[in-house]
């Protein structure tokens, strides 16, 4: 892949990497979407995800973010957006595609946001949604021994530079994420990581088989006793111990827009 223009030779983002960007584009591929039209990129940061896009699809692009001081691609106009606080400033079914790429754990209320992109995209269009993969194995133990998830620590109360791009207020898991898509009105919805990890890869050998014992008997009272476990949501419990959740760095999912649907009220 040809190195997007308006960036530095192995670039780096405050918000994402290149090996996530390059996720996202086989992601899309693997969509098979025949993607034309209007591009919004919310948390667009310098626009290296914005300009690989668009360098692979005829799109025209947008860009959203708190800040557009950090836009490196010339011309490209961002709009400023407080995504915790206001709504995105675009018509209902514009877009044929969003990428929110490492930006929904930063924000108080991801499912508004996700309603939000739901109003904006197009019937038949997709989005695309990154963020830190909290139930890979190294997080599940860091969790365990710590509290906390990786990625994700202790805050300072009243601290108002967490809810800027530096700061991950928000863990969220591969089943609240599916559910909060499929709620507000997606389907077809895609899983995939940007990689393996190795650490968690070494505590694959020693766990996989005590959580596979341990999640059927679960995913069993769950269902037979509980009765929280049914047609729409089984996939998505199902997933919860794969090989991309347990391993995988960053969680990746797209989800298309019903063809059919009309615009959320």
């Amino acid at each position: 892949m040809r190195r997007p223009p308006g960036t530095k030779k192995n670039p780096t983002s405050l918000l994402s990497t290149p090996a996530i960007h390059c996720a996202v584009l086989e992601a899309l591929a693997k969509i098979g979407a025949q993607l034309q039209g209007d591009y919004l990129d919310i948390g667009s940061g310098a626009g290296s995800l914005l300009a690989c896009v668009i360098e692979r699809f005829p799109m025209r692009p947008f860009a959203c973010d708190y800040t557009d001081r950090l836009m490196k691609l010339p011309n490209q106009r961002v709009d400023i957006v407080d995504l915790n606080h206001g709504s995105l400033p675009y018509p209902d079914n514009q877009f044929a595609l969003i990428t929110c790429v490492e930006t929904i754990e930063h924000l108080n209320n991801f499912r508004a946001v996700l309603a939000e992109i739901y109003r904006v995209l197009r019937p038949g269009g997709w989005v695309v949604i990154t963020t830190p993969n909290i139930l890979n194995l190294r997080s599940r133990l860091r969790y365990l021994t710590f509290g906390f998830h990786n990625l994700f620590g202790p805050l300072a109360v009243g601290e108002e530079k967490i809810h800027n791009p530096y700061g991950h207020i928000s863990p969220i898991g591969w089943f609240y994420l599916a559910h909060a898509l499929l709620n507000v009105g997606f389907d077809r919805l895609v899983l995939s990581v940007d990689r393996y990890q190795r650490r968690s890869m070494f505590a694959l050998v020693l766990f996989y088989i005590p959580i596979r014992l341990s999640a059927a008997l679960s995913y069993w009272r769950e269902a037979r006793k509980f009765r929280t476990i049914n047609a729409q949501n089984r996939p998505l419990v199902g997933a919860m111990n794969s090989l991309d959740i347990l391993l995988g760095r960053t969680l990746i999912v797209a989800a298309q827009k019903p063809p059919a649907a009309s615009s959320l009220s």
